[in-house]
């Protein structure tokens, strides 16, 4: 009997290990990602033209933040721009909000969406519908909840330009408001940090791709070319799906931070940050249930198992190389996920230190949101978003590659 639980310490300590070298890949990524980003304020300019910008802003029962989004959008020191606002079967003021805005200012255009179609994802079928009414060269998408600073147009135009670029997605600030979501977006950002690094999106050599849809601009042509959003019409992550199809068709595409310039909010409350965790790992399922499984247990060993490790090898008498080998093995994984917890927080999100301390709260409500989203993605009504609920069990997912 003793020589099974020695053998199971040793298993136990080989996988701590495992995940003590992960963690020092991943803050070695985080490092290289916030030092080595592009922002987008800071590149040569060699744009002297003005091409007309479509603003395309989908809303659907946004009436607690779209008029502060249409104030920074309508406050900018660009002139050839127009704001197509999609009131996407709102069931609150948000109508009424752009129609004021409409009638106010000749910039805003008032685009009530026709009934979403089956299979498409409502914000997918808003901005189609937002298209439609586009007259730009270049089509910014943005969010009902987001801000933007008075130069944000024009400098992402001149990015866009002077490089020769085919689109531009900029990392916004992401907003919090609840203690919740604060302790668990340092452990979700990592993963985007690292795995989906700018400096991964922005190298043409690598696969990984996809768009903040809290900012992004494209080329009309380039937009219509890749199929627009009907092309990703059941995509969940839509911005992904999008983004993915730009680099596979060979177009060039650039990753910059604008946390500086532009704020989104990530998730608003404790729900909303519950769907959107499970968001996340639906479309790992539909496209490998075993994939998607060994995703999850990464994610539950790398974020959160350390810790109740660590804790029980407190209570235990550490006598034999075994043990001590575990409660050292657990002691520095579990100080290397503070370490990443820390960096984003720090670096990245611009929160209090404190939130970083509540690591293992963070790293259990990922593993739990993950996980639910496992349960839920082949039910009838698999995630529910902006008073919606979608059947994702006839669609294939592309807009994360595993």
């Amino acid at each position: 009997m003793e020589i099974i639980i020695e053998i199971i310490i040793y298993m136990m300590v080989a996988i701590l290990v495992g995940i003590c070298g992960a963690w020092i890949y991943l803050i070695k990524s985080m490092i290289e990602t916030f030092t080595l980003t592009p922002y987008l304020d800071k590149f040569e300019n060699t744009n002297n033209t003005t091409p007309k910008v479509s603003i395309i802003l989908p809303a659907r029962n946004e009436e607690k933040y779209l008029a502060n989004c249409l104030e920074s959008l309508i406050d900018q020191d660009y002139q050839n721009y127009e704001i197509i606002v999609i009131d996407d079967s709102s069931e609150d003021s948000t109508g009424k909000i752009i129609a004021d805005y409409a009638k106010n200012n000749s910039k805003v255009i008032h685009v009530t969406a026709n009934p979403k179609p089956e299979g498409w994802m409502g914000k997918n079928w808003a901005c189609m519908e937002g298209h439609r009414q586009a007259t730009g060269e270049l089509l910014l998408f943005t969010d009902a909840d987001t801000k933007h600073s008075k130069q944000v147009i024009s400098l992402s135009v001149s990015h866009l330009l002077s490089l020769q670029l085919d689109a531009l997605s900029a990392i916004p600030r992401l907003l919090t408001f609840d203690f919740l979501t604060k302790v668990s977006l340092p452990m979700i950002s990592t993963f985007l940090h690292t795995r989906f690094s700018a400096i991964n999106v922005n190298n043409p050599k690598k696969k990984a791709a996809y768009f903040f849809g809290s900012f992004f601009i494209i080329t009309k042509k380039t937009y219509e070319q890749v199929g627009m959003h009907e092309g990703v019409k059941h995509e969940i992550i839509e911005d992904g799906a999008l983004g993915k199809k730009v680099k596979e068709a060979g177009y060039k595409m650039r990753i910059v931070r604008g946390d500086d310039l532009i704020d989104a909010v990530w998730a608003r409350d404790a729900s909303t940050l519950w769907h959107a965790l499970k968001r996340l790992m639906i479309p790992l399922y539909l496209q490998s249930e075993k994939i998607a499984i060994g995703s999850f247990l990464a994610v539950l060993f790398l974020l959160f198992i350390p810790f109740p490790i660590f804790l029980i090898t407190n209570f235990i008498p550490i006598e034999s190389m075994s043990t001590k080998m575990l409660y050292v093995s657990a002691a520095i994984a579990s100080a290397l996920i503070y370490t990443g917890s820390v960096i984003e927080v720090k670096m990245g999100l611009k929160l209090k230190l404190i939130h970083a301390l509540f690591a293992p709260l963070g790293g259990l409500i990922v593993t739990l949101g993950f996980f639910t989203g496992l349960i839920q993605a082949k039910g009838s009504s698999s995630v529910s978003w902006r008073g919606r609920s979608y059947s994702m069990k006839d669609h294939t997912q592309s807009s994360l590659s595993i």
